[in-house]
């Protein structure tokens, strides 16, 4: 990377891939620290703390339930919805707003709205850029379950964050999120200088849609979590058990302090 803010004396190495996949290495203990679903964070939590710096929140952010056809619900076990990864936050909220209702299929989150243009799904939750141009690909929108979760729980959406591993030494932790924070820091004072990497790894290439992207989701909270954060982060917690896709064992998620 461009090492535009210190990296207090880290060897960062990066990789890039999908949502889920970064979930499914974080699992296999593959990364010390990874941006993740909060989702997958909320089965981690004995493993990882969620850093302050780094997270995805905000409200009108949420995925997006989509039909392949108008006027149309998922009510029938017979209908197919496309899910972006079990551990995505998508998939939480899709079954905590509609448990049992059509089959789950889950795929790469960039194969959604092709495979619901060739009306080979019903549904499909769609979540990144596909929010901007899902009228462009002649798709029919069910809901928005972002503003469903703000509707009923007044908190932002937490979609996903950055977390470490409780086995790291503490400051190597708290060197982490400094340079996670100078470099969010530095990208907000000179928005033309993360977009060489935003055009090499994004799913849309629109600059515009690009820069849509990143005014919707990232803000104040992508910088600080803060006290706000810290209870929408608690929100899906409670929502996640009371419809049993984490055991009511589980640790409360943690927010590393610096």
């Amino acid at each position: 990377m461009t090492r535009a803010v210190d990296w207090r004396g880290l060897d960062f190495r990066f990789e890039y891939l999908d949502i889920q996949q970064l979930n499914d290495r974080l699992f296999a203990g593959d990364f010390d620290v990874a941006k993740t679903s909060f989702h997958a964070a909320l089965k981690l939590t004995n493993e990882t703390v969620v850093l302050p710096s780094g997270s995805a929140l905000g409200y009108r952010v949420g995925p997006l339930l989509l039909a392949a056809r108008p006027d149309v619900s998922p009510r029938d076990q017979g209908q197919v919805t496309l899910c972006p990864g079990e551990d995505t936050t998508a998939a939480l909220l899709f079954r905590v707003f509609h448990p049992d209702t059509s089959q789950v299929r889950h795929v790469v989150f960039s194969d959604i709205m092709p495979m619901l243009q060739r009306q080979e799904a019903d549904f499909g939750v769609c979540i990144h850029e596909g929010r901007f141009t899902w009228e462009q690909a002649g798709l029919s929108l069910v809901e928005d379950l972002g503003t469903r979760w703000e509707t009923e729980t007044g908190c932002p959406l937490p979609l996903g964050g950055i977390v470490a591993r409780r086995s790291l030494p503490r400051e190597v932790i708290s060197a982490v999120q400094s340079s996670i924070h100078d470099s969010l820091q530095f990208a907000l004072a000179s928005r033309d200088a993360p977009l060489p990497s935003m055009r090499r790894y994004a799913q849309e290439f629109d600059d515009e849609v690009l820069m849509q992207h990143v005014d919707l989701y990232v803000n104040d909270w992508t910088i600080e979590l803060g006290e706000t954060g810290c209870e929408a982060l608690n929100q899906l917690s409670r929502r996640a058990t009371r419809a049993g896709v984490i055991p009511a064992t589980s640790d409360s998620i943690e927010v590393f302090r610096p």
